[in-house]
């Protein structure tokens, strides 16, 4: 039989570190440290689904009139609203009676093999949560969270995006640039920022415009070695959760690529995240559930789960760069 004390201490534990989860997993992803830098991470209290509130057309009442000219005061339908998917996670700590009452004797034995275990299932919650923001959420059967290759597509003009058929709705797509579809070249040191140029000036909508660029290691370095002949220096901002950045017009460029690399190969995404969103449950954001204790085994387990999602509320100003 189970500890005594262990259900107690199995629940402060993780009561006390699933908050320091949650922003672990901020912290450990360039696109959610500056969404919570712009404050687009917006917990949701429940409902059928994330509703996410568009502007898909301008006001069509603007006129140019002269004196008593009849206006138009005909009402503008321009809002509309995207539903998203809620999509859950969970990781388990599990235990059995040899380990807590005979190999692990003593209030002190106990912790330390929760927290391995703890410590083990936060870096597991938390990279595999980072990977899922780059997906295009077809993993597992569509249990997936809809990351940066549904939100922000290789081929825009398809597929449907928080219910919206973007076959049928133009607004609802966002930018692509891939420099052999217009008749240049793969994508190199040489050409780079040529190609960089040509996607910024489509993403950008007056002083609305790019803030963060993430590429994965190739269009990365492509980049890099392209300022190396004028010494551009690189700059750790601790607000970006410590990643290591190089700048274009003003947007952080950071590199998410490498050992467990998120972003997909080949691919430079140009993000306005002012319009993107993160939105987990308000009740389940990283939260340890009760123990449970098997009924055939000597044996329990409690979860730490997740629920939510990436939201979209302006696919046009999102552009990516692709081979």
């Amino acid at each position: 039989m189970a500890s005594p004390n262990l259900n107690e201490i199995v629940t402060t534990t993780l009561r006390n570190r699933s908050g320091k989860l949650a922003d672990n997993v901020t912290n450990n992803n360039a696109l959610l440290a500056r969404m919570r830098k712009k404050r687009t991470i917006k917990p949701v209290s429940g409902g059928r689904t994330i509703v996410q509130e568009l502007e898909y057309a301008q006001n069509g009442t603007y006129q140019r009139y002269a004196g008593y000219q009849v206006l138009n005061i005909q009402p503008s339908d321009v809002f509309t609203a995207a539903e998203f998917d809620w999509k859950q996670v969970a990781v388990a700590v599990t235990w059995n009676g040899l380990e807590i009452d005979v190999q692990n004797t003593g209030e002190d034995q106990i912790i330390d093999l929760l927290e391995s275990r703890i410590s083990n299932a936060e870096k597991t919650m938390r990279n595999n949560l980072s990977f899922d923001l780059y997906s295009n959420g077809t993993a597992d059967g569509g249990l997936q969270i809809g990351g940066l290759q549904l939100l922000v597509a290789d081929a825009p003009t398809s597929g449907v995006v928080g219910g919206i058929d973007r076959s049928q709705w133009s607004f609802w797509r966002n930018q692509v640039f891939s420099g052999v579809n217009n008749g240049g070249a793969a994508v190199s040191s040489a050409n780079i920022q040529g190609y960089m140029n040509q996607l910024w000036l489509s993403t950008k909508r007056q002083n609305d415009v790019t803030d963060l660029i993430i590429a994965d290691n190739n269009f990365y370095n492509a980049y890099w070695e392209s300022l190396q002949a004028i010494q551009r220096i690189m700059k750790e901002d601790s607000g970006e959760a410590g990643f290591q950045t190089l700048k274009y017009q003003g947007a952080d460029v950071v590199a998410d690529g490498g050992i467990g690399a998120a972003c997909p190969a080949n691919h430079m995404y140009f993000l306005n995240t002012d319009y993107i969103h993160y939105r987990p449950s308000s009740k389940r954001n990283m939260v340890p559930l009760e123990n449970v204790q098997s009924i055939n085994q000597d044996a329990s387990v409690k979860l730490i789960v997740w629920a939510g999602n990436m939201t979209l509320s302006n696919a046009e100003l999102q552009g990516v760069l692709i081979a």
